[in-house]
């Protein structure tokens, strides 16, 4: 079978079994575009800005676990695109970018809406590919799916010249059934004595903690990762990724840690004698100030990614491998072992714990006559049962939504963590719902995140993606005001959104239903009512106080165990608790 490159492109989707592209076109990638016209295998979703077809793309990914696919333009139609790729970078999310460049023959001569594509992004994806001849591109379409699945996951981008997919020129088409790669051979199991030794040292534990990653959620370990927590009845927490890798309604969470976590969490984390780090990097939000990191602790740290083992933290027991299969024989020895962890000590630790726990670090004043943005997460988890799979923006209302929506499914809590990008949420939503057509997607968002992608309400309408948009609006850039009440001596320098949108009407003009929501008893019937309109997408904008602040916080330059938290209910004094 002789194909054009174009064609070759689209069949190299179908073979990988992709279901969605998301893109927009643009004149280097217009034989691409033709090819996908001649087709109906491979669909094709029109976004409004490329950003936001990265990030549906990248969510999209997290949902289901396969990875996305974005087709773009040259020049701006790949700029557009970067801060997405960097998001799916920092988050390790499996993604294949194809991006169109001018024709070969002119490649370095500052051709029409020529930029460096390769160069631009070579510091945020896991591999990029420039392809210069057409009788490479299946092969090299192969390489992008393998290097972006495997080891530890990434966006990989192919940059595609216009005359590699002329319409004219056929080549003979073949896709590679798998490839090798010298350079590229990642591990997949661990060394078996070092977990022996993991093992010998988890068992004899007095203080011990778990501590999981994203790295649990994209190695689909989280049923190893339960059934060990479970069996040796140890407390577990995870990073703001790894939310939903141990179900969160269980007694042995004891819920995030870090910059936000809950004072159980990052106490027991400093208290402990034994660490066991899965799938996690140990990212400044977690560690606080490095040096007072887990003073007592020797730490056992999986990860697949050599790399990330004793980069931030030295650790005890390093482990290289998947952790599917490495938890995998942890459980194994644990069942076999004759040690068994020592009652009393494993009594005392959660008797601690539970002291800890009684400070009831996440509680509000719920008497407040003004919407409480931790209520409206609360009121959303009860309304979809837990059930639903949420996305978010980044600000005061992320950290609200990690802390009070409990995530007892994986790839059910869909968030920048790394990168921190506003405009995600709304985007991402799109991606999860053509994922999950009949499940509910709810997107919590403040409003100077939402108006960052906010055109892609018209993809919304195009698609039939009903979602729901929660927004938690109190008129500020939320985290940057907390930041400046604790740290500028409440100067406010550029973080009141004086003027914004009337989102109702806004809502209506693309062609959804909006709801205005300004008194806490309307809360519960409002979301209600959003969620009963189950082929709308529904725009909720909940007035909220603009004062709140997101606690527990660990400020900066702050050890993880010094934490910044609310009194009582409704009390504005603060203590410091350490």
């Amino acid at each position: 079978m002789e194909l054009s490159g174009g064609q070759i492109l689209v069949q190299c989707l179908k073979d990988e079994g992709v279901e969605f592209v998301f893109g927009y076109p643009g004149g280097s990638v217009l034989h691409i575009y033709d090819a996908i016209f001649h087709q109906d295998d491979v669909k094709h979703i029109l976004v409004r800005h490329e950003q936001g077809a990265t990030h549906s793309a990248d969510a999209y990914a997290r949902a289901i676990g396969k990875p996305g696919v974005v087709l773009v333009t040259s020049g701006p139609g790949a700029t557009n695109a970067v801060t997405g790729i960097a998001t799916a970078y920092m988050d390790s999310i499996p993604m294949v970018i194809i991006s169109g460049q001018v024709p070969s023959p002119v490649i370095g001569s500052d051709a029409f809406q020529e930029v460096d594509t390769v160069g631009i992004t070579r510091p945020c994806v896991k591999h990029n590919f420039l392809v210069k001849d057409v009788n490479d591109l299946a092969e090299t379409i192969k390489k992008a799916f393998y290097v972006a699945t495997t080891g530890r996951p990434g966006p990989v981008l192919v940059d595609v010249p216009k005359d590699i997919t002329d319409p004219n020129i056929k080549v003979p088409y073949k896709y590679p059934k798998k490839v090798s790669m010298r350079s590229y051979n990642p591990v997949v199991t661990g060394h078996k004595g070092q977990i022996k030794r993991a093992v010998e040292m988890l068992l004899n534990a007095q203080r011990p903690m778990i501590y999981s990653g994203g790295g649990v959620i994209l190695g689909e370990a989280h049923e190893e990762l339960t059934e060990l927590t479970q069996l040796l009845g140890y407390p577990i927490t995870n990073t703001l990724m790894g939310l939903g890798g141990y179900p969160a309604t269980d007694n042995l969470f004891v819920g995030m840690l870090g910059m936000h976590g809950t004072y159980e969490a990052n106490m027991g984390m400093h208290e402990s004698d034994v660490i066991l780090a899965v799938g996690a990097r140990f990212d400044d939000r977690v560690t606080g100030k490095l040096a007072e990191f887990c003073p007592y602790a020797k730490i056992i740290h999986i990860d697949v990614d050599p790399a990330s083992i004793s980069k931030t933290v030295k650790v005890d027991v390093p482990i290289v491998g998947e952790v599917k299969p490495v938890l995998q024989q942890m459980l194994e020895l644990v069942k076999e072992s004759k040690t068994k962890p020592s009652k009393a000590a494993l009594e005392s630790w959660w008797q601690l714990i539970q002291s800890w726990r009684d400070v009831n670090c996440l509680e509000y004043d719920r008497e407040s006559r003004i919407i409480k943005p931790q209520y409206v997460v609360e009121q959303l988890y009860e309304v979809t049962n837990g059930e639903a799979f949420v996305t978010s923006d980044v600000g005061q209302h992320q950290m609200y939504a990690a802390q009070y929506y409990k995530f007892d499914k994986p790839r059910r809590w869909i968030n920048s963590g790394g990168l921190g990008t506003m405009g995600f949420g709304l985007p991402a939503a799109i991606g999860v719902k053509l994922a999950f057509p009949d499940a509910d997607v709810a997107c919590i968002t403040g409003e100077a995140s939402i108006q960052m992608c906010i055109q892609e309400l018209s993809t919304a309408l195009q698609y039939n993606t009903p979602v729901k948009i929660v927004n938690l609006n109190n008129r500020y850039m939320g985290m940057v005001r907390q930041w400046q009440e604790f740290s500028y001596q409440s100067r406010y320098s550029h973080s009141y959104m004086d003027t914004i949108p009337d989102f109702v009407k806004l809502a209506e003009a693309y062609g959804h239903v909006g709801i205005r929501v300004e008194k806490p008893e309307e809360v519960r019937d409002a979301l209600k009512q959003a969620f009963e309109l189950k082929d709308r997408t529904v725009f909720l904008d909940f007035i909220t106080d603009r004062t709140e602040n997101v606690y527990p916080m660990i400020e900066a330059g702050k050890a993880h165990h010094d934490m910044k938290l609310r009194v009582a209910p409704g009390t504005p004094v603060e203590r410091e608790l350490s």
